[in-house]
């Protein structure tokens, strides 16, 4: 009965994280890119909104301003990138080290701030069902946008940078400015779902993107091993990955219920990762089947070769 009645946490959560997980696929999948920058953005995105609505701007435009922000952060890395030479993994660890600093700026030197008027909150921890319809939609919005984006002929032009860069710059494509803008449009949507984070636990913290990466890859691979299953596009694999975060939180739940030790949460995203990247490979390694072969007979290629040249 817990389990259930924990259900529409899960859901709400696994929505909001799941906006997170599809930035992180945009990166990882389509730009072939890991970006540990959205440790430090999706933090960045929580406390732009919660200061920005604290001094009394609508909600709907603190949020705007946050996904505004998320996309400069995504810049920078792509710029490290791009223009420095800097490995992407690197550019990403050093951006969200200069984030980590500029989101204690933010706030003057703290770690923590509460939203101070909960009234104008339009999701809630306290109200499930209203925060899984509003984020639903939202969800919904942003799978569309990217997908009527990603057939225009700039987004055409970042995911064939993602499948192969040499080709696509011997097309004549901008490979640096295709990998600055799909960055910049990952960081924002990561940034977005911190905006959202942080309305929904009615705070935000310094330490709300600490295993955010894991969580987003958890959420992809979860998401892409059913997707895949029913129809691999491009719409059905970030629906995969949204309904890979509700599975993600569900299974965590679960885990919470049984007792176990918060301290070993991070472990748990790890081996969930683990998990779903092993049994893919270990089950194509070792228990497969490996169809027999028809046996060659000795003389049927000269026979051939005989009977063509009587021909």
């Amino acid at each position: 009965m817990a389990f259930f009645n924990a259900m529409p946490g899960a859901i709400a959560q696994g929505l909001i994280w799941g906006l997170m997980a599809i930035g992180v696929y945009i990166s990882y999948k389509i730009l072939d890119m890991a970006d540990l920058t959205v440790e430090g953005s999706i933090v960045t995105g929580g406390f732009i909104c919660v200061v920005l609505m604290n001094s009394g701007m609508p909600i709907w435009l603190s949020v705007l301003i946050a996904f505004a922000v998320g996309a400069v952060t995504g810049v920078v890395t792509g710029i490290l990138h791009t223009l420095l030479g800097i490995p992407a993994i690197l550019a990403g660890i050093l951006t969200q080290l200069c984030l980590y600093s500029i989101n204690l700026a933010i706030l003057g030197g703290r770690s923590f701030m509460m939203i101070t008027d909960q009234s104008k909150l339009v999701i809630s921890m306290s109200n499930q069902a209203k925060t899984i319809l509003v984020v639903g939609v939202i969800s919904a919005l942003v799978i569309v946008v990217l997908w009527l984006f990603f057939y225009t002929e700039l987004g055409l032009t970042i995911k064939s940078t993602g499948d192969n860069q040499d080709m696509s710059r011997a097309q004549g494509i901008n490979v640096n400015l295709a990998k600055v803008i799909g960055l910049a449009i990952s960081n924002g949507i990561v940034a977005l779902s911190g905006a959202l984070l942080a309305q929904y636990n009615g705070s935000t913290n310094l330490n709300d993107g600490r295993g955010a990466i894991v969580i987003g890859l958890a959420a992809i691979f979860i998401g892409l091993s059913i997707s895949l299953r029913i129809k691999p596009n491009f719409v059905v694999s970030l629906i995969g990955v949204i309904g890979g975060s509700i599975i993600y939180y569900m299974i965590f739940n679960v885990v919470m219920l049984l007792g176990l030790n918060t301290n070993y949460l991070k472990m748990l995203s790890a081996i969930i990762v683990i998990c779903f990247l092993a049994v893919p490979y270990i089950k194509s390694k070792y228990f497969t089947r490996v169809k027999p072969t028809a046996p060659v007979v000795e003389g049927a290629e000269i026979t051939q070769a005989g009977g063509e040249a009587n021909e």
